[in-house]
C-alpha cells in the first residue's frame, strides 16, 4: 500500500509525517471568540488541521425523555439525555465558515464529521477538504454514500464498528468510486482508560483494509499518541481547549495547548527516530566503529618469541588485525620486536 491522500495542501502517505488534527468539538463553551481563540491555539502547538462538528440536536436525534435517549451507560454525561447534550455541544452552523477561513488564514486545513444530509450539503457549500465520519455514524449507509459520492477523503473513526460496519461501510464508499479511506483506531471511552486503546491495531487495520490508518485518541496526555506514530500511525487526532478548568462537555479529555504542543514536539522527534528499515550506519557510526576492539599487543615481544594470550589481547581500539584471527595467530612467532601498543598486523607474524 503506497496511496497517497490529499487534504487541503497536506499529502498523507506512508512516508509522510503524521497529519495532527485538533478536534475543537464542544470546547467553544458557546462562545465565538473562545472557538477562535482554540483554533489560534491549535495552529501555536503544531496542528496540520482543526475539525469542527456539524450537527444540531434535531439532526442527530430527537427530544425525548423515554429510557432510549437517556444517557446513563458509566459516562461523563450521565443524568442527561441525548438531545440535552447535544443542544449545548452543538457548533452553530453559522460560526463555521468563519472558523474555516480563520483555520486557513493561519496555515490549517479544517474539516468536519456532519451527521445528516443537510450537514453535507452545508458543508459542501464551505468547501472542506474532506470529511469525518463519527464511529457511532459508521454504520449510516444513506450518509456514507453521501458523502463518498462527493470524492473528497473520508476519515472514519472505528471506536464502537464492528468489522462488519467497516467493511460495509468500505464497501459502499468503493461503489461509488472513492478509495480515499483513512481509518482510525478509536475508543469510545471518556477518558479512555491505556489498557483498552489496543494501538496494534492500527497495523490490523493498516494491512487488513489496504488505507492508511491512524488513531483517534481520547486518552489523557500525548504518549498513546506518539506510540501510535511508532506503529506506522499517519494521523491523530485529539480533543483541544483552552482550559479543562473551564468545563463543557468535552473538557474532562482534551488536552490543553501546552499539552498538545508537547505532543506534536514529541510526535516530530519520534518520526525523527524512527528513520528507515535498512540497516545502515549513520556517517558519525562509521567513525566511531573505528574504536571497535582489534588485536593489540599489550607487552613488549622479541623477534621468534611465540604470540600468547599474555602479549595478545583484544582491546579497544580498532587499528589492529580482527579478533576473529585470535585463535588463529596464537601460538605463532613474533616477525621481529614487538612493542606494547602496536595493532597486530600479518606482517608481523610469522
Amino acid at each position: 500500500m503506497n496511496k497517497k491522500i490529499k487534504i487541503g495542501n497536506k499529502i498523507i502517505s506512508k512516508d509522510s509525517p503524521a497529519f495532527i488534527v485538533a478536534e475543537i468539538s464542544a470546547n467553544h463553551n458557546g462562545d465565538y471568540n473562545r472557538a477562535v481563540e482554540t483554533i489560534h491555539a491549535a495552529a501555536d502547538a503544531g496542528a496540520d488541521a482543526v475539525k469542527l462538528q456539524t450537527y444540531t440536536a434535531d439532526t442527530i436525534t430527537i427530544d425525548s425523555d423515554l429510557p432510549y435517549f437517556q444517557i446513563n451507560e458509566g459516562t461523563i454525561w450521565d443524568g442527561t439525555t441525548l438531545y440535552k447534550l447535544y443542544e449545548e455541544a452543538y457548533t452553530p452552523w453559522e460560526w463555521q465558515p468563519r472558523l474555516k477561513e480563520e483555520a486557513n488564514k493561519l496555515g490549517l486545513e479544517c474539516f468536519s464529521s456532519p451527521f445528516d444530509f443537510s450537514s453535507v450539503d452545508f458543508l459542501e457549500k464551505m468547501d472542506v477538504p474532506a470529511y469525518k465520519i463519527a464511529s457511532y455514524e459508521i454504520n449510516d449507509i444513506p450518509l456514507i454514500r453521501k458523502v463518498a459520492a462527493l470524492h473528497k477523503p473520508i476519515i472514519f473513526a472505528t471506536g464502537v464498528a464492528l468489522p462488519e460496519d467497516i467493511e460495509l461501510a468500505l464497501k459502499v464508499c468503493k461503489e461509488e468510486g472513492n478509495e480515499d479511506i483513512i481509518l482510525l483506531k478509536c475508543v469510545s471511552a471518556y477518558p479512555t482508560p491505556y489498557e483498552q486503546v489496543n494501538l496494534r491495531v492500527i497495523n490490523t487495520l493498516e494491512e487488513k483494509y489496504d488505507c492508511i490508518a491512524g488513531l483517534s485518541d481520547h486518552t489523557m496526555g500525548g504518549v498513546v499518541a506518539v506510540g501510535s506514530v511508532a506503529l506506522g500511525g499517519k494521523m491523530i487526532e485529539k480533543h483541544l481547549t483552552l482550559r479543562r478548568a473551564d468545563g463543557g462537555a468535552d473538557s474532562v479529555f482534551s488536552m490543553e495547548p501546552q499539552e498538545f504542543a508537547d505532543m506534536v514536539r514529541d510526535v516530530r522527534i519520534m518520526e525523527k527516530a524512527l528513520g528507515k528499515p535498512e540497516y545502515v550506519l549513520t556517517d558519525t557510526q562509521k567513525i566511531e566503529h573505528g574504536g571497535s576492539r582489534s588485536l593489540f599487543v599489550v607487552k613488549d615481544v622479541a623477534a621468534g618469541e611465540v604470540l600468547t594470550p599474555d602479549n595478545i589481547r583484544s582491546i579497544r581500539p580498532g587499528d589492529g588485525l580482527h579478533t576473529k584471527y585470535y585463535e588463529e595467530i596464537l601460538g605463532k612467532q613474533a616477525q621481529r620486536a614487538l612493542k606494547k601498543g602496536e595493532p597486530l598486523a600479518w606482517d608481523m607474524i610469522v
